[in-house]
């Protein structure tokens, strides 16, 4: 059986390559069943929600990885955030109808592919930012990782509206070359594997239909799942950072603060003295003075 919502690393035992097998399946239906995505928008999501989750496995690193697609077309902006823990969450925004069988180019149009690694504990955040070069997710992300990491990298994606998966090959820089065509072999193997079999077939399976002939160690799998980072407090912060005049002036006009998160729709409000609560460690000023 397939093991769902779960990431499986192989490697070439003989060679510089390692491979990735994602498949999501609560995980994406728990971003489909926030909001009624354009069946085209589901397809371009869902892909990059598992490039996301393959790439941010290929890493070292604690916080969270961000992929943004910015687009100038009718889908203007998609966001998948992946933590170090393979905690993902999923949104975009578009506008108007979608032809269902729109392809990235003719949703996006021109725009911008943006790549964050936000290491969190004050440390410094890393971004790289390239225009949209290729037609599918697949190809943006396999040229952004050549331009500017300088690997080789190959990615298969599908997705449909009850899962998303994904294989990605890399070309290691520092491994064994005992076996100096296994990278050529491993991409032209790996260019066979069709949409439907990432989808329904279990990695290991598929592993072992690609490469039953190759010397490959499987690592254990790991988990995958759904999770936002918004929180009541939060949004309490972004109300600190308002500043107490502007928040009283939006609260005198009309009585409360309403947020809502794009990710998980979780809807909060602050009344008055949810506000005062807010601010209420920013009271007491030098000396024991008080803010009036």
């Amino acid at each position: 059986m397939k093991q769902s919502d779960s990431l499986q690393r192989f490697m070439f035992e003989h060679a510089a390559v390692r491979g990735e097998i994602i498949h999501l399946d609560a995980t994406w239906k728990a971003v489909l069943e926030r909001r009624d995505y354009p069946l085209a928008l589901r397809t371009v999501l869902g892909e990059l929600m598992a490039a996301a989750a393959l790439l941010s496995a290929t890493l070292k690193f604690s916080g969270s990885l961000i992929m943004q697609i910015q687009g100038g077309g009718p889908v203007r902006l998609l966001v998948v955030e992946c933590g170090a823990d393979l905690t993902m969450r999923a949104m975009a925004h578009w506008d108007g109808d979608l032809a269902e069988g729109a392809v990235l180019p003719e949703l996006v149009g021109e725009g911008r592919f943006v790549i964050t690694i936000d290491p969190k504990k004050g440390r410094q955040t890393y971004q790289g930012i390239v225009d949209l070069e290729g037609g599918s997710v697949a190809a943006v992300l396999e040229n952004y990782m050549q331009r500017s990491e300088q690997l080789d990298t190959r990615i298969w994606l599908a997705a449909d509206s009850h899962g998303a998966a994904g294989m990605l090959l890399q070309k290691m820089p520092d491994g064994p070359e005992a076996d100096t065509d296994a990278w050529n072999r491993a991409v032209h193997l790996g260019a066979t594997v069709k949409s439907r079999e990432l989808l329904d077939l279990p990695a290991r399976e598929i592993i072992h239909r690609l490469y039953h002939e190759e010397d490959i160690r499987l690592f254990d799998s790991t988990p995958v799942h759904f999770g936002c980072t918004c929180s009541r407090e939060r949004v309490a912060n972004t109300l600190r950072m308002l500043g107490y005049d502007e928040v009283r002036s939006l609260l005198d006009e009309i009585g409360y603060i309403e947020a809502d998160c794009e990710f998980c729709n979780q809807h909060y409000v602050f009344d008055a003295v949810d506000a005062e609560q807010v601010f209420a460690s920013d009271v007491a000023g030098p000396a024991g003075q008080t803010r009036h």
